[in-house]
């Protein structure tokens, strides 16, 4: 199951993914994964992961924050900067998954060119866990999947991450983040 997740992963990013998406859905059926009754010849040896978050850039971090946790309920984290990424972070707990409010730290923060081009902010990227962030480094480099860095960095939660540049990846921003 993996190894199919993978490659769709890879085929998305790799095909540019909404020209996956032209045919038509029948309808009445479920959605299903077929079976892969061997492995992959280019599989990799590393394999994707749960969604860990939703970026959101946000103009205004408090009253982004005070919107999910007393309009909506949700358990919100304190705010976190980090220097090292240009940005202050929270985190709204979801149960399943989180979304990560971003907030420019200085002018110098790519979430401030963000923010320059969509003044109301917006989603920003995805975050996805790999079981092994160095093999799936390795091997996207071999598939012409290029990353906005040569290695990966620590990220929000303390663990590695690396951003797939969203040319190659359907126009969507990808973090991969260590499990």
């Amino acid at each position: 199951m993996a190894q199919v997740l993978r490659a769709a992963v890879a085929a998305a990013c790799a095909g540019g993914l909404f020209s996956r998406l032209q045919a038509p859905v029948p309808t009445g059926r479920a959605f299903s994964t077929p079976r892969s009754s061997g492995r992959v010849a280019s599989a990799a040896v590393w394999a994707l992961g749960r969604l860990n978050h939703v970026a959101i850039a946000v103009p205004d971090l408090e009253k982004a924050r005070a919107f999910y946790r007393d309009a909506l309920g949700a358990p919100v984290s304190e705010v976190s900067p980090l220097p090292e990424h240009g940005v202050s972070v929270v985190f709204v707990d979801l149960g399943n998954t989180k979304l990560e409010l971003l907030h420019p730290l200085g002018e110098d923060s790519p979430i401030a060119g963000f923010l320059q081009k969509n003044k109301a902010g917006g989603m920003h990227h995805v975050c996805i866990e790999v079981d092994d962030i160095n093999a799936a480094v390795k091997d996207l480099k071999e598939k012409k999947i290029r990353s906005l860095s040569d290695e990966a960095k620590i990220g929000a939660h303390g663990k590695p991450v690396i951003f797939l540049h969203p040319k190659d990846c359907g126009g969507v921003l990808v973090e991969l983040e260590q499990a």
